[in-house]
């Protein structure tokens, strides 16, 4: 007895089960379900082939320098061999041979080859409405030439380094490179030069030269997004032709980034504290990007000044982070905390004392600062010498003598000294010029420096991607104290290449 089932059993009706029934191949005559042209696979395929028309062996003009693949007609695509980047790329070229044949695309994938064959292989698996409408399903293989042939960029380059129609050229006006250090690393998140033709490390900055303008002015607008700069730009006739109309021209774009650093000490002039309602004048700055944010360390107040105000009345600092002191914590008491930019300051009343001369002459000092929550007794700080520095403000006088600016970590990274670190970053590819080859222990000197205060301060490296270290082996009897300046760090297991990154 059938039984009832879904809505038919509700409704009291009784359905009958179908069965589908088997029919003979018109022409092997094999048992089969029915279709449309009533053959069974293998003789349709042997009747009906339905890639006959598509394409199966195209070309690809490719660069060896830069590894990219030309879109006709003058575009060049980036991509690495068996990336879906390359795959797309391909299978963009089938798209119109596709369509006039009906056809379609149902899956893909590479075929492996030798790298140095020059050969790329694709499966593809495609569908096609045949006889009285059954659809065929058939794979088959694509095979891509590759020709080599230089792009305009590489071309130039290995012509003529020099031929380049765009120069930035990039300044900032400090005795010291902390601020390029960390630009570096933004541009090569970014990718923001990678369409340069050639990178001049210069005296006071970085001259970039691409090979069109428009290359040139979209990197001058990344370096106004990331960092408090004024430009200006000119251009110089090179060549012309009269009877067509033509004009060459090199186009140069001089930028200055604004001379105001993390951690300097600025005494804002009149005019400036008074915009900003009477803020300051004495103030630190705690961070730089496309503007500049500063902190009064009595008050914890702190304001924003962003590249047009700054550059309508431009100031520079009045004590910079190579003056910095080191002090020695006596005693801490809390005031009153607040969070500013996301960062929790807390403002306390500090003893400290210069560790050059606290065991000579036990001079002490009463200050203010915003960094109790960091600060207990015993600590050591680095700030600035006001009790010994050149300067006639009366202003100075309420600060008690010194200014705390950051907790320092010297005795923790002694005992690291000469280790390893656990990760490194990655460098531009520059030219030096002569003057920078002279000056190389300085700047071996402050990139150490700049590595430090990426191990020191979690804001900094936000923006900046860290690699693997290979050579890094860690220690199993390493404490948490030995490794407290890293414990911020997002070590990640995924290797990227021959390196892996970590954000």
């Amino acid at each position: 007895m059938l039984q009832p089932s879904g809505m038919a059993g509700a409704s009291g009706m009784f359905t009958v089960p179908q069965t589908i029934g088997s029919v003979l191949c018109c022409k092997c005559g094999i048992l089969m379900q029915p279709n449309a042209a009533n053959m069974c696979v293998k003789c349709l395929c042997s009747e009906v082939d339905i890639t006959e028309g598509l394409l199966k062996h195209l070309i690809l003009v490719h660069c060896p320098e830069c590894d990219s693949y030309l879109q006709p007609p003058r575009t060049w695509v980036k991509a690495r061999l068996e990336s879906k980047e390359l795959l797309t790329f391909c299978l963009n070229k089938l798209k119109r041979n596709f369509n006039s044949n009906k056809v379609r695309l149902v899956h893909a994938e590479f075929i492996w080859t030798e790298p140095h064959s020059k050969r790329i292989k694709v499966k593809v698996k495609i569908q096609k409405e045949i006889l009285n409408g059954a659809v065929l399903e058939q794979s088959y293989h694509i095979e891509y030439v590759q020709q080599e042939h230089m792009c305009e960029s590489c071309s130039r380059i290995q012509t003529n380094p020099d031929q380049w129609v765009a120069a930035v050229q990039l300044r900032q006006h400090v005795t010291h490179r902390r601020t390029f250090f960390y630009l570096e690393q933004l541009i090569l998140k970014h990718g923001a030069a990678a369409t340069a033709i050639r990178i001049k490390q210069m005296d006071q900055g970085i001259d970039f030269f691409f090979s069109n303008r428009s290359h040139g002015v979209k990197f001058v607008q990344f370096l106004g997004a990331v960092a408090p700069v004024r430009s200006r730009h000119d251009n110089q006739l090179v060549s012309h032709d009269r009877k067509s109309n033509n004009y060459n021209y090199k186009y140069t774009f001089s930028v200055e980034i604004s001379p105001i650093c993390r951690e300097d000490l600025i005494c804002l002039p009149h005019q400036v504290a008074v915009s900003l309602g009477n803020f300051g004048p004495i103030v630190i700055c705690t961070k730089v990007t496309n503007k500049i944010a500063l902190l009064d360390p009595i008050t914890l107040r702190h304001c924003f000044l962003d590249a047009d105000k700054y550059w309508r009345t431009p100031f520079k600092s009045f004590l910079t982070s190579r003056q910095l002191v080191e002090y020695i914590v006596l005693d801490v008491k809390m005031v009153r905390s607040e969070v500013i930019g996301g960062t929790e300051y807390v403002l306390a009343d500090a003893e400290v004392a210069r560790v050059s001369d606290y065991r000579k002459n036990g001079r002490k000092f009463s200050v203010k600062t915003h960094l109790g929550h960091l600060l207990k007794s015993g600590d050591h700080a680095l700030g600035y010498d006001l009790y010994g520095a050149n300067h006639n403000d009366i202003e100075l006088e309420k600060y008690g003598g010194a200014i705390l600016v950051k907790k320092s970590y010297e005795k923790k990274r002694q005992r690291k000294r000469g280790k390893p670190r656990s990760w490194k970053l990655k460098s531009l590819e520059m030219e030096v010029d002569d003057k920078g080859k002279l000056d190389q222990e300085k700047m071996n000197s402050e990139y150490e420096q700049f590595l430090r205060d990426l191990e020191e301060n979690p804001d900094l490296r936000f923006n900046i991607s860290l690699y693997r270290n290979r050579e890094y082996q860690p220690s199993e009897m390493a404490s948490m104290t030995d490794e407290e300046l890293l414990a911020d760090l997002d070590l990640n297991d995924e290797e990227d290449g021959e390196d892996s990154m970590m954000q």
